[in-house]
């Protein structure tokens, strides 16, 4: 079986996963209590992202906190993405964010699942999460685990994504559907 990225780490760091994540998520919530409980000019909260995802942000990165995340360190995020206030980001299974994503208001990128079985409910599913280029997630939309959206898509405020998202398209609903194709400006 294929190890993950939190289970490379934990080996590395010479930890059972469930110690090292307690750890990091003390980390996580250390970083981000600073990131939220006090005014922060935006080269600072840029500093401080970066520092909670262990790799620089692109250029351009804008975030209005606060800000949640359970682990921080499987976050990576493209030029110019801007992530408005209240998001939530479980990143244990990775998130993506390509340049120019608008991320709405307290949208939720989620990339656990817990087993079905309810006598080993306890054991964590873990699956990434990749948002393109350009694209914008509306307000209160949450995306589950393994969903990829394509460049340029909508999300629409208030979704529930449980399926990849073409490129070009918005959808809406819960869980969401493919509403339509994006509308082009036609230019004079």
């Amino acid at each position: 079986m294929h190890e993950t990225k939190i289970e490379e780490q934990a080996k590395r760091a010479g930890l059972p996963v469930y110690q090292y994540m307690r750890i990091a998520s003390q980390r996580a919530m250390k970083l981000s209590a600073e990131l939220n409980f006090s005014y922060h000019e935006p080269e600072e909260v840029a500093r401080l992202f970066s520092e909670l995802t262990g790799k620089p942000v692109g250029e351009g990165f804008c975030l209005f906190p606060p800000f949640y995340t359970d682990y921080g360190q499987n976050i990576t995020i493209g030029k110019d993405v801007f992530i408005n206030t209240s998001c939530h980001f479980q990143d244990q299974g990775g998130i993506t964010i390509g340049d120019g994503a608008l991320i709405g208001h307290n949208v939720v990128l989620a990339t656990l699942n817990h087993n079905e079985d309810p006598a080993r409910r306890d054991e964590l599913i873990p699956q990434p999460i990749t948002i393109g280029k350009r694209v914008w997630i509306g307000a209160n939309a949450t995306i589950t685990p393994g969903v990829t959206i394509g460049d340029g898509a909508i999300v629409a405020a208030g979704a529930v994504v449980t399926r990849d998202v073409p490129a070009g398209m918005v959808v809406g609903g819960v869980p969401a559907r493919i509403l339509r194709p994006i509308r082009k400006e036609e230019t004079p």
